[in-house]
């Protein structure tokens, strides 16, 4: 079972293709991706007219691409599944009416896949996949959740952010000091200069007995220590012309200062979940998950407590079809997608759609 994949929930366009036949992991057989960060950098964050139109300019090439990879014709495709959500509704509508249109050209069945879901299953692709069950740290975007996950669709929400999450942390750090679009790898580049130890930026809910995250109250901190030290900094003819107001070791030890915060976090709460539910096994997904800082602590943090952790390719920890078609190809395997082709093709997305909503059965 050949199914090709769509994800557009925002600023990236990805098409990809597997094999799901058989019992083993559906295997790639091709995969495109289009990031518009450049086109987004000149006004500091996603537009979202903009990465609607680019989606629509660059999925059908995208996909082309992908079936030459494969060496595959379009007609050999059994199965099509695409992003319902959540995301940008107009970026999500792209991508599901391409994925709609094409299933029923082709009289191919059509499956919505959830976002998250796709993030929670992409280690599945790597050169060391898992094996349920599983603790997973979902860290994508505006998403920072810790779930029990003992299989495809079955997953417990054991906690998750109260407000900020982390990757909004990393983000709202960075335009602080003034970073460029996008600000969570931006922070991580300039943290790697600094000095972790320079300021002592709060560990929010580290210790409040249960699993939930908050990342409000750093930020709040960063911009305090950022106005604190801008209002420090001396002035006089060689400076008072200067438009940033941060001398460039103060923002790299800010920069670090404020990873070592949003990591320790991730981290011990991750340790946290894995000793309430006694599971030896962690699985870290989402854009933070690439975070150099983030694999090398719980790295040596699981190697001292005797667990295993995985983590999808770093090429993959970015919004992409191939986890799209992965979770398509997974729920086909665990007989929860419906694989006759519909009758009507009618769709919707789901801009809000909570990961806990998701129902084992066929969407």
């Amino acid at each position: 079972m050949r199914i090709l994949g769509f994800e557009s929930s925002c600023d990236e366009t990805g098409v990809a293709l597997v094999d799901a036949s058989g019992p083993g992991v559906p295997r790639l057989l091709g995969h495109a991706l289009h990031s518009q960060i450049e086109m987004h950098q000149a006004y500091g964050g996603v537009v979202p007219e903009l990465a609607s139109r680019d989606h629509i300019r660059r999925v059908l090439p995208l996909t082309e691409a992908v079936l030459a990879q494969a060496g595959l014709p379009l007609g050999d495709v059994d199965a099509i599944a695409y992003t319902r959500g959540p995301g940008l509704a107009g970026a999500l509508l792209v991508g599901a009416g391409v994925a709609v249109s094409l299933a029923m050209a082709l009289g191919k069945p059509v499956h919505g896949i959830h976002h998250l879901e796709g993030h929670l299953l992409s280690p599945f692709l790597s050169a060391d996949p898992p094996e349920f069950p599983f603790v997973a740290l979902l860290v994508s975007g505006g998403h920072t959740q810790l779930m029990r996950v003992d299989g495809v669709g079955r997953y417990d929400l054991l906690g998750e952010t109260i407000d900020d999450a982390a990757g909004e942390a990393f983000d709202k750090s960075a335009k602080l000091l003034g970073l460029g679009y996008p600000g969570g790898p931006a922070l991580a580049r300039l943290a790697g200069q600094g000095d972790a130890l320079a300021y002592r930026f709060p560990r929010p809910m580290l210790h409040s007995g249960d699993l939930d995250f908050s990342f409000a109250g750093l930020k709040t901190a960063v911009l305090t220590q950022v106005k604190r030290l801008a209002h420090a900094r001396p002035e006089g003819p060689a400076t008072s012309h200067l438009a940033d107001p941060l001398t460039e070791q103060q923002k790299t030890d800010v920069a670090a200062s404020a990873q070592a915060a949003i990591v320790e976090v991730l981290v011990k709460k991750s340790l946290a979940a894995l000793k309430t539910t006694g599971l030896r096994r962690l699985v870290v997904a989402g854009g933070v998950g690439a975070n150099a800082l983030l694999r090398q602590q719980l790295d040596a943090a699981c190697a001292r407590a005797g667990v295993r952790v995985h983590y999808p390719e770093l090429h993959l920890c970015t919004d992409n079809g191939a986890m799209i078609a992965l979770a398509a190809g997974l729920r086909a395997q665990a007989g929860l997608l419906d694989t006759a082709a519909g009758a009507a093709y009618r769709f919707d997305v789901r801009p809000r759609w909570p990961l806990a909503d998701l129902e084992p059965a066929s969407i």
